[in-house]
Protein backbone atom coordinates (compact mmCIF):
# COMPACT_ATOMS: atom_id res chain seq x y z
CA UNK A 1 0.00 0.00 0.00
CA UNK A 2 1.42 3.39 -0.87
CA UNK A 3 -1.03 6.42 -0.71
CA UNK A 4 -0.43 10.51 -0.32
CA UNK A 5 -3.01 12.77 0.87
CA UNK A 6 -3.37 16.16 2.39
CA UNK A 7 -2.70 16.70 6.32
CA UNK A 8 -5.78 18.63 6.99
CA UNK A 9 -8.05 15.92 5.64
CA UNK A 10 -5.82 13.11 7.09
CA UNK A 11 -5.86 14.63 10.69
CA UNK A 12 -10.08 14.95 10.10
CA UNK A 13 -9.58 11.82 9.80
CA UNK A 14 -8.14 10.18 12.41
CA UNK A 15 -9.60 12.59 14.80
CA UNK A 16 -12.82 10.80 13.98
CA UNK A 17 -11.81 7.32 14.67
CA UNK A 18 -9.28 7.55 16.81
CA UNK A 19 -11.89 8.85 19.41
CA UNK A 20 -13.70 5.17 19.72
CA UNK A 21 -10.14 3.81 20.52
CA UNK A 22 -10.24 2.84 24.12
CA UNK A 23 -6.65 4.16 25.59
CA UNK A 24 -6.19 0.96 27.73
CA UNK A 25 -6.79 -2.70 25.76
CA UNK A 26 -6.25 -5.84 26.04
CA UNK A 27 -6.87 -6.70 22.91
CA UNK A 28 -3.47 -5.29 20.62
CA UNK A 29 -5.34 -5.15 17.32
CA UNK A 30 -8.15 -2.79 18.72
CA UNK A 31 -5.35 0.34 19.49
CA UNK A 32 -5.18 0.36 15.67
CA UNK A 33 -6.74 1.52 12.99
CA UNK A 34 -7.21 0.10 9.97
CA UNK A 35 -6.24 1.89 6.41
CA UNK A 36 -7.37 0.25 2.92
CA UNK A 37 -6.60 2.02 0.02
CA UNK A 38 -8.29 1.28 -3.35
CA UNK A 39 -9.12 3.40 -6.75
CA UNK A 40 -9.06 6.94 -5.51
CA UNK A 41 -9.62 6.87 -1.44
CA UNK A 42 -8.65 5.77 1.32
CA UNK A 43 -10.93 4.73 4.23
CA UNK A 44 -9.92 4.88 8.01
CA UNK A 45 -11.49 2.48 10.40
CA UNK A 46 -11.67 2.18 14.25
CA UNK A 47 -13.49 -0.41 16.70
CA UNK A 48 -13.67 -1.26 20.21
CA UNK A 49 -16.14 -4.08 20.02
CA UNK A 50 -18.90 -2.28 20.56
CA UNK A 51 -19.12 0.84 18.16
CA UNK A 52 -17.35 1.00 14.54
CA UNK A 53 -16.56 4.07 12.66
CA UNK A 54 -15.27 4.18 9.27
CA UNK A 55 -14.66 7.17 7.35
CA UNK A 56 -13.62 7.43 3.55
CA UNK A 57 -11.36 10.50 2.04
CA UNK A 58 -10.28 10.87 -1.81
CA UNK A 59 -6.46 10.22 -1.83
CA UNK A 60 -3.96 9.55 -4.19
CA UNK A 61 -3.23 6.01 -3.94
CA UNK A 62 0.03 4.98 -5.56
CA UNK A 63 -0.79 1.04 -4.65
CA UNK A 64 -3.84 -0.36 -3.50
CA UNK A 65 -3.41 -2.13 -0.46
CA UNK A 66 -4.40 -2.43 3.75
CA UNK A 67 -2.63 -1.87 6.68
CA UNK A 68 -3.15 -1.02 10.52
CA UNK A 69 -1.14 1.06 12.54
CA UNK A 70 -1.44 2.63 15.74
CA UNK A 71 -4.18 4.89 16.20
CA UNK A 72 -3.36 7.54 19.05
CA UNK A 73 -0.04 7.37 17.99
CA UNK A 74 -0.44 7.97 14.19
CA UNK A 75 -3.00 10.90 15.07
CA UNK A 76 -0.08 12.67 17.46
CA UNK A 77 2.65 12.76 14.70
CA UNK A 78 -0.25 14.06 11.79
CA UNK A 79 -1.36 16.66 14.31
CA UNK A 80 1.86 18.45 14.94
CA UNK A 81 3.00 18.06 11.04
CA UNK A 82 2.81 21.42 9.76
CA UNK A 83 -0.22 22.77 8.23
CA UNK A 84 -0.67 22.09 4.33
CA UNK A 85 1.69 19.41 4.32
CA UNK A 86 1.34 16.53 1.64
CA UNK A 87 1.86 12.95 3.87
CA UNK A 88 2.81 10.00 2.47
CA UNK A 89 1.75 6.59 3.68
CA UNK A 90 3.28 3.60 2.98
CA UNK A 91 3.73 -0.47 4.13
CA UNK A 92 7.46 -1.58 3.87
CA UNK A 93 9.24 -4.00 5.30
CA UNK A 94 7.89 -6.38 7.61
CA UNK A 95 4.49 -5.21 9.10
CA UNK A 96 5.83 -1.54 9.14
CA UNK A 97 4.22 1.91 8.09
CA UNK A 98 6.35 4.29 6.97
CA UNK A 99 4.98 8.03 7.26
CA UNK A 100 7.15 10.55 5.33
CA UNK A 101 6.20 14.30 5.17
CA UNK A 102 8.52 17.01 3.99
CA UNK A 103 12.20 16.31 6.25
CA UNK A 104 10.07 13.98 8.47
CA UNK A 105 10.08 10.32 8.26
CA UNK A 106 8.60 7.65 10.72
CA UNK A 107 8.32 4.12 11.15
CA UNK A 108 5.52 2.71 13.09
CA UNK A 109 5.35 -0.95 13.81
CA UNK A 110 1.44 -2.69 12.44
CA UNK A 111 -0.40 -5.74 13.17
CA UNK A 112 -1.72 -8.15 10.86
CA UNK A 113 -5.05 -6.62 8.46
CA UNK A 114 -6.58 -10.36 9.19
CA UNK A 115 -7.10 -9.67 13.04
CA UNK A 116 -8.58 -6.17 12.80
CA UNK A 117 -12.25 -7.27 14.02
CA UNK A 118 -15.06 -6.71 11.58
CA UNK A 119 -18.21 -5.59 13.19
CA UNK A 120 -21.06 -8.15 11.52
CA UNK A 121 -23.78 -6.69 9.62
CA UNK A 122 -27.26 -5.93 10.96
CA UNK A 123 -30.41 -6.60 9.43
CA UNK A 124 -31.58 -3.31 9.29
CA UNK A 125 -35.32 -3.09 9.35
CA UNK A 126 -36.05 0.81 9.43
CA UNK A 127 -34.47 3.41 7.75
CA UNK A 128 -34.90 7.09 7.74
CA UNK A 129 -33.26 10.34 7.51
CA UNK A 130 -32.83 13.32 10.34
CA UNK A 131 -31.64 16.57 9.25
CA UNK A 132 -28.76 17.46 11.44
CA UNK A 133 -29.97 20.54 13.31
CA UNK A 134 -32.88 18.20 14.63
CA UNK A 135 -30.87 15.40 15.23
CA UNK A 136 -28.32 18.08 17.40
CA UNK A 137 -31.29 19.43 19.38
CA UNK A 138 -32.67 15.41 20.37
CA UNK A 139 -29.20 15.19 21.62
CA UNK A 140 -28.35 17.93 23.55
CA UNK A 141 -31.90 18.16 25.21
CA UNK A 142 -31.41 14.80 26.67
CA UNK A 143 -28.17 13.34 26.89
CA UNK A 144 -27.02 15.55 29.93
CA UNK A 145 -29.75 13.49 31.66
CA UNK A 146 -27.86 10.03 31.23
CA UNK A 147 -27.32 8.08 34.09
CA UNK A 148 -23.55 7.34 34.53
CA UNK A 149 -24.42 4.71 37.19
CA UNK A 150 -22.67 1.58 35.44
CA UNK A 151 -25.29 -0.84 37.58
CA UNK A 152 -28.46 0.31 36.01
CA UNK A 153 -26.56 -0.22 32.75
CA UNK A 154 -30.76 0.25 30.87
CA UNK A 155 -30.21 3.70 31.55
CA UNK A 156 -26.53 4.48 30.50
CA UNK A 157 -28.01 5.90 26.80
CA UNK A 158 -30.79 7.50 25.03
CA UNK A 159 -33.88 6.11 24.49
CA UNK A 160 -35.31 6.94 20.98
CA UNK A 161 -38.63 5.55 20.18
CA UNK A 162 -42.02 6.54 17.69
CA UNK A 163 -45.02 7.61 19.14
CA UNK A 164 -48.18 9.50 19.22
CA UNK A 165 -48.52 13.06 21.10
CA UNK A 166 -51.59 14.66 20.35
CA UNK A 167 -52.82 11.87 17.78
CA UNK A 168 -49.60 13.25 15.74
CA UNK A 169 -46.90 10.38 15.05
CA UNK A 170 -43.68 11.82 16.90
CA UNK A 171 -40.20 10.33 17.27
CA UNK A 172 -38.68 10.89 20.89
CA UNK A 173 -36.15 10.84 22.77
CA UNK A 174 -35.79 9.90 26.70
CA UNK A 175 -32.84 10.08 29.11
CA UNK A 176 -32.34 9.79 33.35
CA UNK A 177 -30.94 9.06 36.24
CA UNK A 178 -33.46 8.76 38.44
CA UNK A 179 -32.95 12.23 39.68
CA UNK A 180 -33.78 14.19 36.43
CA UNK A 181 -35.36 13.27 33.08
CA UNK A 182 -35.40 14.71 29.87
CA UNK A 183 -37.73 13.98 27.39
CA UNK A 184 -37.62 15.86 23.44
CA UNK A 185 -39.96 14.96 20.13
CA UNK A 186 -40.22 16.10 17.02
CA UNK A 187 -42.41 14.99 14.17
CA UNK A 188 -42.07 11.37 12.89
CA UNK A 189 -39.91 11.55 9.83
CA UNK A 190 -40.71 9.36 6.60
CA UNK A 191 -39.31 5.64 7.60
CA UNK A 192 -39.48 6.05 11.44
CA UNK A 193 -43.20 5.24 12.48
CA UNK A 194 -44.16 2.40 14.22
CA UNK A 195 -39.59 2.15 15.14
CA UNK A 196 -39.49 0.14 18.73
CA UNK A 197 -37.95 1.31 21.45
CA UNK A 198 -34.00 1.87 21.51
CA UNK A 199 -31.34 2.45 23.75
CA UNK A 200 -28.23 4.48 22.32
CA UNK A 201 -24.96 4.18 24.16
CA UNK A 202 -23.59 6.90 25.84
CA UNK A 203 -20.33 6.83 23.71
CA UNK A 204 -22.34 6.27 20.46
CA UNK A 205 -23.98 9.61 21.34
CA UNK A 206 -20.99 11.26 22.19
CA UNK A 207 -19.36 10.25 18.89
CA UNK A 208 -22.20 10.82 16.57
CA UNK A 209 -22.70 14.28 18.64
CA UNK A 210 -19.15 15.33 17.49
CA UNK A 211 -19.72 14.95 14.07
CA UNK A 212 -22.72 17.01 14.04
CA UNK A 213 -20.47 19.83 14.52
CA UNK A 214 -18.91 19.32 11.35
CA UNK A 215 -21.68 18.62 9.34
CA UNK A 216 -25.15 19.99 8.04
CA UNK A 217 -25.91 16.95 5.84
CA UNK A 218 -28.84 15.01 6.82
CA UNK A 219 -27.84 11.64 8.85
CA UNK A 220 -29.20 8.43 7.46
CA UNK A 221 -30.24 6.09 10.14
CA UNK A 222 -30.82 2.61 10.13
CA UNK A 223 -32.29 0.34 13.10
CA UNK A 224 -31.61 -3.52 13.55
CA UNK A 225 -32.68 -5.20 16.50
CA UNK A 226 -29.13 -5.31 18.51
CA UNK A 227 -27.39 -2.43 15.99
CA UNK A 228 -27.57 1.35 14.68
CA UNK A 229 -26.07 2.81 11.98
CA UNK A 230 -25.55 6.20 11.05
CA UNK A 231 -24.33 7.75 8.02
CA UNK A 232 -23.09 10.80 7.46
CA UNK A 233 -21.43 11.93 3.96
CA UNK A 234 -18.18 10.56 4.03
CA UNK A 235 -18.59 8.79 7.98
CA UNK A 236 -20.29 5.43 9.12
CA UNK A 237 -20.65 5.04 12.47
CA UNK A 238 -21.91 1.59 13.68
CA UNK A 239 -23.12 0.70 17.59
CA UNK A 240 -24.20 -2.08 19.02
CA UNK A 241 -27.48 -1.13 21.16
CA UNK A 242 -27.84 -1.33 25.19
CA UNK A 243 -29.75 -5.08 25.46
CA UNK A 244 -32.38 -3.69 28.34
CA UNK A 245 -35.59 -2.57 29.10
CA UNK A 246 -35.89 0.97 29.45
CA UNK A 247 -38.32 2.07 32.60
CA UNK A 248 -42.25 3.05 31.49
CA UNK A 249 -40.89 6.97 31.91
CA UNK A 250 -44.04 8.25 31.90
CA UNK A 251 -45.43 6.96 35.16
CA UNK A 252 -42.36 9.44 36.41
CA UNK A 253 -44.00 12.68 34.58
CA UNK A 254 -46.51 14.44 36.63
CA UNK A 255 -49.81 15.30 35.24
CA UNK A 256 -51.77 17.38 37.75
CA UNK A 257 -49.14 19.87 38.60
CA UNK A 258 -51.36 22.68 39.02
CA UNK A 259 -49.22 25.96 40.30
CA UNK A 260 -47.56 27.84 37.79
CA UNK A 261 -44.35 30.04 38.25
CA UNK A 262 -42.41 31.67 35.32
CA UNK A 263 -39.41 33.45 34.97
CA UNK A 264 -36.29 34.51 32.74
CA UNK A 265 -34.61 31.55 32.14
CA UNK A 266 -31.51 33.15 32.05
CA UNK A 267 -31.38 35.70 34.89
CA UNK A 268 -32.87 32.55 37.09
CA UNK A 269 -29.86 30.48 36.07
CA UNK A 270 -27.29 33.48 37.08
CA UNK A 271 -29.23 33.81 40.34
CA UNK A 272 -28.83 30.23 40.70
CA UNK A 273 -25.39 29.57 40.07
CA UNK A 274 -24.44 32.77 42.22
CA UNK A 275 -26.28 31.29 44.82
CA UNK A 276 -24.94 28.08 44.94
CA UNK A 277 -21.10 29.37 45.09
CA UNK A 278 -22.22 28.94 48.78
CA UNK A 279 -23.23 25.47 49.03
CA UNK A 280 -20.83 22.50 49.72
CA UNK A 281 -19.91 20.70 46.49
CA UNK A 282 -21.68 17.11 47.94
CA UNK A 283 -25.35 18.37 48.31
CA UNK A 284 -25.65 21.22 46.07
CA UNK A 285 -29.03 22.25 47.12
CA UNK A 286 -30.51 25.44 46.78
CA UNK A 287 -34.22 26.31 48.26
CA UNK A 288 -36.84 28.13 46.51
CA UNK A 289 -39.16 30.19 48.45
CA UNK A 290 -42.16 30.86 45.95
CA UNK A 291 -44.40 33.45 47.21
CA UNK A 292 -47.05 35.91 44.53
CA UNK A 293 -44.72 37.57 42.19
CA UNK A 294 -41.80 36.97 44.42
CA UNK A 295 -39.03 33.77 44.70
CA UNK A 296 -36.13 34.20 46.98
CA UNK A 297 -33.19 31.67 46.37
CA UNK A 298 -31.42 30.46 49.19
CA UNK A 299 -28.19 28.34 50.21
CA UNK A 300 -26.72 27.37 53.40
CA UNK A 301 -23.24 25.76 54.05
CA UNK A 302 -22.58 25.10 58.00
CA UNK A 303 -18.80 25.59 57.06
CA UNK A 304 -18.84 28.36 54.28
CA UNK A 305 -21.89 30.72 55.11
CA UNK A 306 -25.16 31.07 53.15
CA UNK A 307 -26.82 33.06 50.61
CA UNK A 308 -29.66 34.31 49.27
CA UNK A 309 -31.06 36.37 46.22
CA UNK A 310 -34.61 37.76 45.05
CA UNK A 311 -36.00 37.63 42.13
CA UNK A 312 -39.83 38.69 40.32
CA UNK A 313 -41.68 35.97 39.14
CA UNK A 314 -45.11 35.46 37.29
CA UNK A 315 -47.02 33.04 40.44
CA UNK A 316 -50.19 33.33 42.27
CA UNK A 317 -50.63 30.05 43.88
CA UNK A 318 -49.92 30.10 47.57
CA UNK A 319 -46.71 30.10 49.21
CA UNK A 320 -44.55 27.24 48.97
CA UNK A 321 -40.60 25.80 49.90
CA UNK A 322 -38.87 23.86 47.35
CA UNK A 323 -35.15 22.29 47.17
CA UNK A 324 -33.37 21.26 44.24
CA UNK A 325 -29.81 20.27 43.33
CA UNK A 326 -28.14 23.36 41.69
CA UNK A 327 -26.06 21.41 39.06
CA UNK A 328 -28.77 19.55 37.76
CA UNK A 329 -31.23 22.67 38.00
CA UNK A 330 -28.70 24.42 35.66
CA UNK A 331 -28.54 21.47 33.65
CA UNK A 332 -31.85 21.81 32.81
CA UNK A 333 -31.70 25.96 32.34
CA UNK A 334 -28.88 25.65 29.84
CA UNK A 335 -31.44 24.04 27.30
CA UNK A 336 -34.22 26.64 27.36
CA UNK A 337 -33.31 28.48 24.09
CA UNK A 338 -35.87 30.86 24.56
CA UNK A 339 -35.98 34.00 27.60
CA UNK A 340 -39.26 32.35 29.67
CA UNK A 341 -38.92 29.01 31.68
CA UNK A 342 -41.43 27.52 33.00
CA UNK A 343 -41.99 25.76 36.61
CA UNK A 344 -45.19 23.59 36.89
CA UNK A 345 -45.56 22.39 40.89
CA UNK A 346 -47.36 20.42 42.89
CA UNK A 347 -45.62 21.03 46.50
CA UNK A 348 -42.22 20.93 48.13
CA UNK A 349 -42.17 17.00 47.97
CA UNK A 350 -43.09 16.29 44.55
CA UNK A 351 -41.29 16.15 41.48
CA UNK A 352 -41.09 19.66 39.13
CA UNK A 353 -41.92 19.51 35.17
CA UNK A 354 -39.69 22.49 33.45
CA UNK A 355 -40.46 24.01 30.27
CA UNK A 356 -39.02 26.29 27.84
CA UNK A 357 -42.39 29.10 27.33
CA UNK A 358 -41.34 29.58 23.37
CA UNK A 359 -40.93 25.56 22.78
CA UNK A 360 -42.62 22.79 24.42
CA UNK A 361 -41.21 19.74 22.23
CA UNK A 362 -38.85 19.90 25.00
CA UNK A 363 -39.76 19.00 28.73
CA UNK A 364 -37.88 18.00 31.77
CA UNK A 365 -38.59 16.75 35.47
CA UNK A 366 -37.07 17.33 38.37
CA UNK A 367 -37.13 15.60 41.84
CA UNK A 368 -36.79 17.49 45.17
CA UNK A 369 -33.77 17.73 47.85
CA UNK A 370 -34.75 17.68 51.12
CA UNK A 371 -33.50 21.73 52.62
Amino acid sequence: MKITLERAALLKSLSHVQSVVERRNTIPILANVLLRASGSEVSFVATDMEIEINETVPATVVKPGAITAPAHTLYEIVRKLPEGAQVELSAVGAGQLALVSGRSHFKLGCLPVEDFPKMPDGDYKNQFSLAAEDLRALIDSTRFAISMEETRYYLNGIYLHTTKADKVDVLRAVATDGHRLARAEMAAPQGAKGVAGIILPRKTVGEVRKLLDETTAPAVIALSESKVRFTFETVVITSKLIDGTFPDYERVIPADNDKILDTNAKIFAAAVDRVATISTEKSRAVKLSISPGQLVLTANAPEAGSASEELEVSYDGPPMEIGFNARYLMDILQQVQGDGVRFKLADGASPAVVQDISDTSALYVLMPMRV
